[in-house]
């Protein structure tokens, strides 16, 4: 316990200084940062609830709208790169690795949609057979899973983010594209997971109080 007050103030004091070298070194191999980034997470995902209830547009369109953004750019990019590498005088380097990148955004926001929707640890036939006390078990531990599976990904996000800032890493092909500023959407965007998870489960519970149906068909693509 000791050592997880410690590594945690160690990585605190790290991230202030902000420097990338620094955090790097603290978040390997210390253990502090485990409890550390489930607090963070938790803390992240209730702000992520909070804003998506004052702002509803928000918690409609934001990962649909993400998707498709880098979707369209990826298919752009490569389109374009095609054209220039048989019709003109080549393409651009960076052609084929940016897409790269634009794909992992995209679905690592799909996560997180489709938890929203549902789409994920669904088994809703099965489901629908059990007893209502059941049911809310089952969705409970839904929530925790995604809960612990995202916590996982944020931890083992920052530090890969962090490693790749202190070794400024580029993205293949261009001069001064550095990765870490897309791998910080990795941590990000499993935030955003965690406050949809929260979301379902508290519209799950209100569901269970008042009676309502628990278990719904999920729909791929659907609202």
């Amino acid at each position: 316990m000791t050592n997880w007050f410690g590594g945690m103030g160690e990585v605190i004091s790290a991230i202030l200084s902000n420097d990338a070298w620094e955090m790097s070194n603290a978040l390997s191999n210390n253990m502090g940062i485990w409890p550390l980034g489930l607090v963070v997470l938790l803390v992240l995902g209730t702000a992520i609830l909070i804003l998506y209830r004052v702002v509803p547009p928000i918690e409609r369109y934001l990962e649909p709208t993400v998707m498709v953004t880098t979707y369209l750019l990826m298919g752009g990019i490569i389109f374009a790169g095609v054209i220039q590498r048989f019709f003109l005088d080549g393409q651009p380097s960076w052609s084929s690795t940016i897409p790269a990148w634009l794909f992992l955004i995209m679905a690592w926001f799909g996560c997180g949609y489709n938890v929203k929707l549902r789409t994920h640890l669904a088994f809703s036939e099965f489901r629908s057979n059990m007893g209502r006390n059941m049911q809310m078990f089952c969705l409970t531990l839904d929530a925790v899973l995604w809960i612990v599976f995202s916590w996982i990904v944020f931890v083992t996000g920052i530090r890969v983010t962090a490693n790749s800032a202190s070794n400024f890493s580029i993205v293949p092909g261009t001069n001064d594209t550095m990765q870490w500023w897309f791998l910080i959407v990795l941590p990000l965007s499993f935030a955003l997971l965690t406050a949809r998870a929260l979301e379902n489960w508290l519209t799950d519970y209100r569901n269970y109080k008042s009676g309502s149906t628990l278990i719904s068909q999920a729909v791929i693509g659907g609202e």
